[in-house]
């Protein structure tokens, strides 16, 4: 389902960073360990097709990413990759309906209201689709961008340290949310942290030293 073959990175000043062959199948769940400064920012970046590797190759879905034109990787990630941030960057201007609406316009989708009511309902904020992101709760704001990541059904599922800045009741819910997400949209799923209190959670663990 993703494969990760042979990928180096350079970093100025002539710093290289090769990376582990890595296999994940279909509906895996994957924690994606290291410490600050370790590579993992730049690993996501990798996978996800915003920062080409000087060598190596990412596949999904048989797909070699970074072959695409610049065109055919932007559709191609909003249909296939979700991610959550640490924060939601939602457009503040927009209610909440209508960023779903927009990242299923950016993936070059047309609007499905349906499938937006569907993604709200299985996180329990059906009732604020039509707020604004300054009247949600710290909480709900993360569980819009959790919508917001698998409104496409992506195959894969991303989650940018989310839970360092929780407490840990928090931080197991949100672990919680998220793989129930991706059971439910079929995605896999890699949690990308240096926090170790979710190590526990994971069956599989990728680790960066």
């Amino acid at each position: 389902m993703i494969s990760l073959k042979s990928v180096s990175h350079d970093y100025p000043g002539g710093h290289q960073i090769s990376f582990k062959d890595w296999q994940i199948s279909k509906g895996d769940q994957w924690l994606l360990l290291g410490e600050s400064g370790s590579g993992k920012t730049t690993l996501l970046h990798i996978l996800t097709g915003i920062l080409k590797p000087e060598q190596g190759d990412v596949q999904i879905n048989g797909t070699s990413i970074y072959k695409l034109s610049s065109k055919e990787l932007d559709q191609f990630r909003g249909r296939n990759i979700g991610i959550i941030f640490q924060r939601p960057h939602l457009i503040k201007s927009l209610n909440i309906a209508e960023n779903l609406v927009l990242a299923q316009s950016f993936a070059g989708l047309p609007a499905d209201l349906n499938r937006v009511d569907e993604v709200l309902s299985s996180l329990d904020i059906a009732n604020k689709k039509k707020s604004y992101p300054n009247e949600l709760s710290q909480g709900q704001l993360q569980r819009v961008s959790i919508a917001r990541a698998v409104i496409n059904k992506p195959a894969l599922l991303i989650a940018d340290e989310p839970t360092s800045s929780l407490d840990d009741k928090n931080a197991t819910a949100v672990l919680s949310l998220l793989m129930q997400q991706s059971g439910l949209n079929q995605a896999t799923l890699v949690v990308a942290t240096h926090d170790k209190r979710v190590k526990d959670a994971f069956t599989n663990t990728y680790e960066l030293t």
